[in-house]
């Protein structure tokens, strides 16, 4: 679709956000299209960069590392003046069900399991909406429906 004088996603952050939202529907469906690509390059440029960091100082980081005995987190080093900052993250994922099991052998010893551990419930909205009504309306008083960020996508019609 060419439209004469369409503005460009630069000529659009310079538009007060009145102005903006009253662009034609297709001149927004255009620059969020514009948008969407400009986020696809931008990320793949950053995960290619990250790999290229990754192959030049993942082996150094990993060797600092051992030497300061640790499996993750955070090390220095220097590559010709500038200071390398390699983080590798803890990433600690539990059995949830191994979990409720230690819990429940806590709480039958007589200890608190809250002093060990977090206790937290969740119901997925899916089980929750095919619960049967007693159901629901037992639960009801500890539900809070909170809306999420609104986002809109714009689609040309099918002819």
């Amino acid at each position: 679709m060419t439209i004469p004088n369409r503005p460009s996603l630069a000529d659009m952050m310079r538009l007060p956000l009145g102005e903006a939202a009253s662009l034609p529907v297709e001149i927004m469906m255009l620059l969020q299209e514009e948008a969407n690509e400009a986020l696809r390059r931008a990320k793949t440029a950053k995960d290619w960069l990250d790999g290229a960091l990754e192959h030049k100082y993942g082996a150094i980081a990993a060797e600092h590392r051992r030497i300061e005995g640790k499996d993750t987190g955070t090390v220095r080093f220097d590559d010709g003046g500038t200071t390398v900052v390699a983080d590798l993250p803890k990433k600690v994922e539990w059995d949830q069900e191994q979990l409720a099991a230690t819990v429940e052998r806590i709480r039958a010893s007589g200890d608190d399991p809250a002093e060990y551990v977090d206790l937290a419930f969740k119901v997925p909205e899916r089980k929750y909406g095919a619960w049967p009504g007693h159901i629901r309306t037992a639960f009801e008083p500890a539900r809070t429906v909170k809306a999420g960020k609104p986002t809109f996508a714009l689609k040309p019609q099918s002819p």
